[in-house]
């Protein structure tokens, strides 16, 4: 023992590089025994108070780091439901703790057994690319290092290294409540799937680490996408919410960043311009029509037997506003726009924003989905032939 302390207090470091946040239970504690010898290595307990043996559990980590000559922290914290589960709001209680400790690392004593539960409760709750990717070997919290050697050890192989060490640890009465999910899982979910697939945690840790390395791709190619358009690079906090947000995958997502905005539409990222204020405007036979609240202008070439025929007017131009229908196609039932849309891969963002010729209460011609057919020039009758350009920068 007294070896171990003098080592630590005769480090050149002021601080320990490496805390292990050590609960007391099996995992945790085959976790300090294996870093037992790590240079400047100490260890934390956070003391939640919401068990009857929390002050055990306290007494028992203080007595293993004695006998293993590591400096030990007891941290008591508050834990505030303030609308979330008290589970969720031990753990945020336990992660403010550890960003209050000096050392750049915190090392975990997550395994395979909570990398594949992980997984499967976020599978079950929707979680897209980043939620299945489950935990990583090493992530961030802050400015701290939140490091997981473990991950690739099995329960078992934990309990068996344990007990050929001789090592004691403590029960938490909480892990038998199956109103916990992971809990449920483990207890029931889990033995049953077991029956039939019994690699089914080593198969979700390998599909785990295969989602990491796609996440890994999508964090190079936003990178990319954010350098090509010279858009500074986000803080590594900032990073992991975009690709939070982007992983979701929903059409309406919107990435405000470096006066830019971003969206991802069937798997692309696209830059989303804000929009300005449009107002309503008539069309008076003008061969272009610069528009420049939407970004572009309106082009009309002359022609025959294609576009709109020349009864049609007087046109205006305007946004779309829900409900609208169109009918391109007399051998096609009316449709919504939405519909029309949709079919033509036109992101959500993008349809509130494109100019549409009406006439009255009729929709006359939409970019990117045609002419309506009751207003269509006859064939080799005189027509207009409308065209919406983007103006670039």
């Amino acid at each position: 023992m007294a070896s171990s302390r003098k080592r630590a207090s005769g480090s050149k470091e002021t601080e320990p590089r490496t805390v292990v946040a050590l609960s007391g239970g099996v995992d945790s504690v085959v976790l300090l025994h294996k870093l037992r010898d790590v240079p400047g290595i100490s260890a934390v307990h956070v003391h939640h108070g919401l068990s009857p043996n929390a002050d055990a559990w306290a007494e028992f980590c203080r007595d293993l780091c004695r006998r293993l000559g590591v400096p030990l922290k007891v941290c008591k914290v508050n834990v505030h439901k303030q609308g979330q589960g008290l589970e969720a709001a031990a753990r945020k209680a336990r992660y403010e703790a550890f960003a209050k400790l000096p050392a750049q690392r915190i090392a975990l004593a997550h395994n395979l057994d909570d990398q594949a539960e992980t997984v499967l409760m976020n599978l079950l709750r929707g979680a897209g690319v980043r939620g299945a990717r489950g935990m990583l070997p090493r992530s961030r919290y802050g400015a701290k290092v939140l490091w997981r050697p473990l991950l690739e050890l099995t329960r078992e192989e934990i309990v068996a290294y344990a007990r050929a060490h001789g090592l004691d640890w403590v029960e938490d009465e909480s892990n038998s409540d199956e109103a916990l999910t992971r809990n449920f899982i483990r207890r029931r979910v889990g033995p049953l799937l077991g029956e039939r697939f019994p690699a089914w945690k080593k198969a979700l840790a390998r599909a785990a680490r295969s989602f990491a390395r796609a996440d890994a791709k999508g964090e190079r190619l936003l990178r990319k996408f954010l350098a090509e358009r010279g858009l500074r690079a986000p803080s590594e906090a900032k990073l992991v919410e975009m690709l939070k947000q982007l992983g979701a995958g929903g059409s309406r997502t919107l990435i405000e960043h470096d006066g830019a905005r971003l969206r991802v539409y069937r798997g692309a990222i696209v830059e989303d311009r804000a929009p300005a204020p449009f107002t309503p405007m008539a069309w008076k036979g003008e061969a272009k029509l610069p528009i420049p609240a939407l970004g572009g202008e309106l082009r009309f070439r002359r022609t025959r037997g294609r576009g709109i025929a020349a009864h049609a007017k007087p046109l205006a131009v305007r946004l779309r506003t829900g409900g609208e229908r169109l009918q391109p196609d007399a051998r096609r039932p009316r449709r919504t726009l939405k519909n029309l849309f949709q079919e033509a891969g036109v992101p959500p963002w993008e349809r509130d924003r494109l100019p549409m010729l009406v006439r009255g209460g009729d929709v006359v011609w939409v970019p990117g989905l045609g002419v309506d057919c009751r207003y269509q020039a006859a064939k080799n009758a005189p027509g207009v032939l409308p065209e919406w350009r983007k103006m670039p920068g």
